[in-house]
C-alpha cells in the first residue's frame, strides 16, 4: 500500500475510545448546562447585595454609564464566583483590529507573607486594564513609542468562565481604546452605533404614536458555515497552515454536483464533535439552535437564535474559538476561511439583523393592525433608503482577501449590493408608490384612497439565496459576510446607516405632522417618496445572472468586485458624514481602520504569494520532474511531451511569480494592495493552473500533497 493510501486509512479510522460524553437526563435541573459558566443575571441576583443588583440592572436597562461605586461590590462577587468555579486568573477579553480576540491573564492571588497567598480583585481592576496599544494594528492612531491603551469593562456583555483541562479562567468582555480615547476595537463603535439607532428610532416611534418605548435594540442571529478536515491532512498542507486555504488542488471527480451532502445525515465523528461543541457553547450562554451538513462535502453550519448585536457579536467570536478548539479533540481541524477549496462552495456567515423595542415589539415584523403595518412600513422604508445610499460601504464592511474568492461566485451573493423584498412586499410598495393596487395580490384590497392598510404577509415570497440583503419575514438577512469575519463592523455599519435614514424620515414626518397631515397619511407620503427615490436597490431576480450585472450597471449600482475596489468606501464623504454625525467613528478612527484593512490585504496576499512559490518550487516541481524522469526511463515517448509541456509551464509561471514577489519598495497603502491583487495574486493563479494540471497526471505516490478527494470525503 502506498504512503498516501496508508494515510487515508489512518485518517478514516476514528472511534470515541471511551471518551464519549454519554447521554444525560436533561429534565434534571443539575444537568441543564445553559449559561452554567456565565456570570449572568441569575448569578448576579444571588451574589450581589440587593441594592447593588438593582442599581446595576437599572444601569444596563437604560444604557447609562456605570456608577464606579458599584464596581467594588461587583468585582468581589465576581471573584468569589470565579474562584468557586476553579479560576486562578482573570482576563480582559477585547477585540482589536485583528479580527479576533485578545487577552492578557492576571492572577487573583498575591503573596501574603509566610508562604501564603491571598486572593483579591478590586473594582478598578474589573473596570480597567492596560494592554500595550502599539502592539496591535491601529492605522496610525498609536505610534510605536506610544504604548498606552486601555480595556474598559462592558457590563452589558456578561463575564464568563473559560475551561481548560488544567483549570479555568474568568473572561471579562471589554472595550479597547487608546490613551486619547479613540476606539481601537470593534466593540466601541458597535455600542456607539446601537445607541445612535436607539435614539433616532425612539424619536421616530414617538411621532408614530408610541409613548411607551424607551430604548430600541438591534439584534443578530448569525449562521456560521465552516469546513472540517482530518488534522493529518491539514498538517501536511503548508498552505492551509499559513493561509487558511489550499493554494493548490485539482477539482476532484466528485464535488457537490449530486447535492447529496446538503442536509444529509451527519457523519458520526462530526456529530460527536458538534455535540461537544454545542455543550461548551451552552455553558457559555450561546443560544445555539441549528446544525446541519452544508452544500459542499466536509462543510457544515451552526446557527444560534437572536441576541442583541453586542452580545451576539461577542458570542460569535467565542463560537468560532470553540469550534476550532473542540475539533482538535476529534482529530479534526475547523477551517473558517471563506474559500478553503477552489471549485466547491465557500463559507459565509449570514447576518440576520433586526430592530426591537424594550417593550418586546419587532419593528421589522408586519403586524396584525393598520397601526402595526404603518410602523413596519416606516422602518422598512428607512432600511431600503439606508442600503441604497450606503451600498458601497455595506460591500466594504464584508471585504477581505478571502471574500474576493467567494462573493459573486455561484454560491454566494454578488458583490453588487441589492435588496430582496419578496413578491408580496414589493407589490405593496409598488402599490403605494403608484397609487394602483394589483388584483393578483392578497393585498389587492389596499385602499390607497384611505390610510387603512391590510395585514401584510410575514413570508410574502420565496427566499432568494442570490440576494446579499434579503427581507425574510421579520428581519433582513445580510448574506454577504464571510465565515471568518467578526460581526462587529458590518453591524456597526447597519446600525449607523439605519439611524441616519430613520432620522431623515422622522424629520420629514414631523414636518408633515406640523403642517396638519394625519400621521397615517404623512407616513404613506414619506414611504412613497423614499421608495420611488431608492427602489433601484430592490431586485427580486437571479443575482448570479449576467443580465443582472448589466441591469445593475444601468441602474447605477456599484459593482466593487475586490477588496481594493471596496475599501475606499470606508473613508468616503458619505461614510464620514454619517459616522461623525452619530458619534460612531471619527474621520481619524475611520481612516485608521481603512489603513489597517488595506495593509492586512497586502500582507495576506504577500504571504499567499510567497507560500505559493515555496510549495511549487520545492514540492510540486520536483514531483513533476520525477514523473518526467519515470516516463523517460520507461521510453513512453507518447506521454513525455505532455508532461514536459506542463513542467515548462510551471517553471515559466514560477519565474513570473518570483518577479512579482519582488514588491517595489516605494508602494504603500492602496497602491500596494492593488499591486498585490494585479501582480502577485494574478501570477499565483498561473502557477496554480499549471500545478493543478500536473496533479492530474503525476503518479499518485509522487504527489506530495493530500488531494481534494481525500480531504473532503474522508471523515
Amino acid at each position: 500500500m502506498s504512503r498516501i493510501r496508508q494515510q487515508n486509512v489512518t485518517a478514516a479510522q476514528w472511534s470515541s475510545n471511551g471518551e464519549a460524553l454519554g447521554a444525560i437526563d436533561l429534565t434534571l435541573p443539575e444537568n441543564a448546562a445553559f449559561g452554567a459558566n456565565v456570570f449572568d443575571v441569575t448569578v448576579q441576583k444571588e451574589r450581589l447585595p440587593e441594592d447593588v443588583f438593582e442599581k446595576l440592572q437599572a444601569t444596563l436597562e437604560h444604557g447609562d454609564a456605570l456608577d464606579p461605586s458599584l464596581a467594588d461590590a461587583v468585582a468581589e462577587a465576581m471573584m468569589e464566583w470565579a474562584l468557586e468555579m476553579g479560576a486562578t486568573h482573570y482576563t480582559h477579553m477585547f477585540q482589536p483590529l485583528t479580527g479576533s480576540t485578545a487577552e492578557k491573564h492576571d492572577s487573583f492571588f498575591e503573596p501574603a507573607g509566610e508562604g501564603k497567598l491571598v486572593a483579591g480583585f478590586s473594582g478598578k481592576e474589573l473596570i480597567q486594564g492596560e494592554p500595550d496599544a502599539s502592539s496591535f494594528p491601529t492605522g496610525g492612531l498609536r505610534a510605536t513609542f506610544e504604548a498606552r491603551g486601555y480595556t474598559a469593562w462592558d457590563p452589558t456583555s456578561p463575564a464568563f468562565i473559560l475551561e481548560n483541562p488544567n483549570g479555568t479562567l474568568l473572561a471579562i468582555p471589554t472595550a479597547f481604546a487608546s490613551w486619547t480615547g479613540e476606539a481601537l476595537d470593534g466593540k466601541i463603535p458597535l455600542l456607539r452605533s446601537m445607541d445612535a439607532l436607539s435614539q433616532t428610532a425612539v424619536k421616530a416611534l414617538k411621532l408614530l404614536g408610541d409613548e411607551e418605548t424607551e430604548r430600541v435594540f438591534t439584534t443578530v442571529g448569525p449562521e456560521q458555515e465552516y469546513f472540517l478536515i482530518d488534522e493529518q491532512y491539514f498538517f501536511e498542507r503548508p498552505d492551509l497552515i499559513s493561509t487558511g486555504r489550499t493554494l493548490f488542488g485539482a477539482k476532484p471527480p466528485k464535488g457537490h454536483e449530486l447535492d447529496d451532502h446538503y442536509f444529509g445525515s451527519i457523519p458520526e465523528r462530526v456529530l460527536a464533535f458538534m455535540m461537544e461543541s454545542e455543550l461548551e457553547m451552552r455553558k457559555l450562554g450561546i443560544p445555539v439552535k441549528t446544525r446541519h451538513n452544508e452544500v459542499a462535502p466536509a462543510q457544515y453550519e451552526i446557527a444560534p437564535i437572536f441576541e442583541s448585536s453586542n452580545v451576539g457579536s461577542d458570542h460569535q467570536q467565542l463560537l468560532m474559538r470553540t469550534l476550532e478548539n473542540v475539533a482538535r479533540r476529534y482529530g479534526l481541524v475547523c477551517l473558517l476561511h471563506e474559500k478553503p477549496f477552489a471549485g466547491v462552495n465557500g463559507s459565509g456567515k449570514h447576518n440576520n439583523w433586526s430592530m426591537g423595542t424594550d417593550a418586546g415589539s419587532n419593528l421589522l415584523n408586519p403586524g396584525d393592525t393598520p397601526q402595526d403595518n404603518i410602523q413596519f412600513l416606516f422602518f422598512c422604508t428607512a432600511v431600503i433608503q439606508a442600503v441604497n445610499k450606503h451600498q458601497g460601504l455595506l460591500r466594504a464592511s464584508v471585504a477581505n482577501i478571502g471574500q474576493d474568492h467567494r462573493l459573486g461566485a455561484n454560491e454566494a451573493p454578488p458583490a453588487i449590493i441589492s435588496i430582496f423584498l419578496g413578491a408580496e412586499l414589493e407589490k405593496v410598495f409598488e402599490a403605494i408608490s403608484t397609487g394602483e393596487g394589483d388584483p393578483n395580490t392578497p393585498a389587492s384590497f389596499l385602499d390607497l384612497g384611505t390610510t387603512v392598510l391590510p395585514p401584510l404577509p410575514l413570508d410574502g415570497g420565496d427566499r432568494n439565496r442570490t440576494s446579499p440583503f434579503a427581507f425574510t419575514g421579520n428581519k433582513f438577512e445580510f448574506r454577504a459576510l464571510g465565515s471568518s469575519m467578526s460581526l462587529a463592523f458590518p453591524n456597526t455599519v447597519l446600525n449607523t446607516i439605519a439611524a441616519e435614514a430613520i432620522d431623515d424620515l422622522a424629520g420629514k414626518l414631523k414636518e408633515k405632522l406640523d403642517a396638519g397631515s394625519s400621521m397615517p397619511e404623512a407616513v404613506m407620503e414619506i414611504v412613497k417618496d423614499s421608495y420611488l427615490e431608492n427602489k433601484v436597490i430592490c431586485f427580486n431576480g437571479d443575482g448570479y445572472s449576467e443580465e443582472w450585472h448589466e441591469e445593475a450597471e444601468k441602474r447605477g449600482l456599484k459593482n466593487l468586485k475586490t477588496t481594493p475596489d471596496a475599501l475606499p468606501e470606508v473613508v468616503s464623504d458619505n461614510t464620514v458624514k454619517a459616522f461623525e454625525e452619530y458619534n460612531v467613528l471619527s474621520r481619524r478612527e475611520l481612516e485608521s481602520r481603512y489603513d489597517v484593512w488595506v495593509e492586512q490585504y497586502s500582507i495576506r496576499a504577500n504571504i499567499e504569494a510567497e507560500e505559493t512559490f515555496s510549495m511549487a518550487q520545492t514540492m510540486i516541481l520536483p514531483a513533476g520532474l520525477r514523473q518526467l524522469s519515470l516516463i523517460s526511463e520507461a521510453g513512453v515517448s507518447a506521454l513525455e511531451g505532455e508532461i514536459r509541456e506542463l513542467v515548462d509551464d510551471l517553471v515559466a509561471s514560477l519565474g513570473e511569480l518570483k518577479a512579482a514577489n519582488r514588491v517595489p519598495g516605494e508602494l504603500e497603502g492602496l497602491d500596494l494592495a492593488v499591486y498585490a491583487r494585479d501582480s502577485q495574486l494574478a501570477s499565483m493563479s498561473k502557477v496554480r493552473e499549471a500545478a493543478d494540471e500536473l496533479e492530474k497526471v503525476v503518479a499518485d505516490d509522487f504527489w506530495p500533497l493530500p488531494k481534494y478527494e481525500e480531504m473532503l470525503f474522508i471523515k
